[in-house]
């Protein structure tokens, strides 16, 4: 089930960014606008993370599926997260991506902005 998969591949995401120095807040964080897979802490940022996993090249880079319209409502969620939990807009946020290609994991700090 895509569910389970999903889940599974986020917490090896997790794994990866704690060990990378991240500190994970928040999973799965949903409301109207959307979905967001991990919220982390790196440094002095406030980390939005999606995690994408594709099995093999032939599905292509997973990466690229955080299309324009994907970015779009991650922003939308992280807006509404920050208002949500009184974070001013002045936090210096970024928007990550862990792509998952088979067992290889590839972390692409700032993947996207939206401004």
């Amino acid at each position: 089930n895509r569910r389970a998969i999903g889940t599974e591949y986020e917490t090896l995401a997790c794994e990866y960014l704690i060990r990378h120095g991240y500190q994970i807040l928040c999973r799965n964080f949903r409301c109207r606008q959307g979905e967001i897979d991990i919220i982390a802490r790196d440094i002095d940022y406030l980390v939005f993370v999606e995690v994408k996993y594709r099995r093999d090249e032939h599905e292509g880079d997973p990466a690229e599926a955080v299309d324009a319209r994907k970015q779009a409502r991650i922003l939308r969620t992280a807006r509404y997260y920050m208002t949500r939990y009184h974070i001013s807009e002045d936090t210096p946020c970024r928007f990550d991506v862990v792509a998952v290609l088979g067992s290889n994991v590839r972390l692409i700090r700032d993947a996207f902005w939206c401004g």
